[in-house]
């Protein structure tokens, strides 16, 4: 009886130290931004706005009204999604900017 009693003693403190180096998973705070950020205003989900009007074969004051209606959209959900990650100031201004940037294409 004494020597399976110190078996298992033995087991649980061999076992121990390996559960203890088990890393939690991380929180999403603790993650990456880049991973965090997997999503994109509408505008990208069909490709930029540049693709879309090229696409629809938009010209003149109705490819301009077009961008400037796109550019608008992305902005919005740029700015909800700054929010979502609870930015603010220069880091919301940069996160917007290229978020915009990405959205509405060259």
């Amino acid at each position: 009886m004494r020597s399976s009693c110190f078996l298992t003693v033995a087991a649980i403190l061999l076992a121990t130290p390996v559960l203890a180096q088990t890393a939690p998973n991380p929180s999403p705070a603790q993650k990456p931004a880049a991973t965090t950020a997997q999503a994109a205003p509408p505008a990208t989900a069909s490709g930029s706005c540049t693709a879309q009007a090229t696409d629809k074969k938009l010209a003149g004051a109705a490819k301009t009204s077009f961008m400037k209606k796109c550019e608008s959209d992305a902005s919005k959900a740029c700015d909800a999604q700054a929010a979502d990650k609870k930015l603010a100031g220069a880091a919301k201004a940069s996160f917007t900017k290229k978020c915009v940037s990405d959205a509405v294409g060259t």
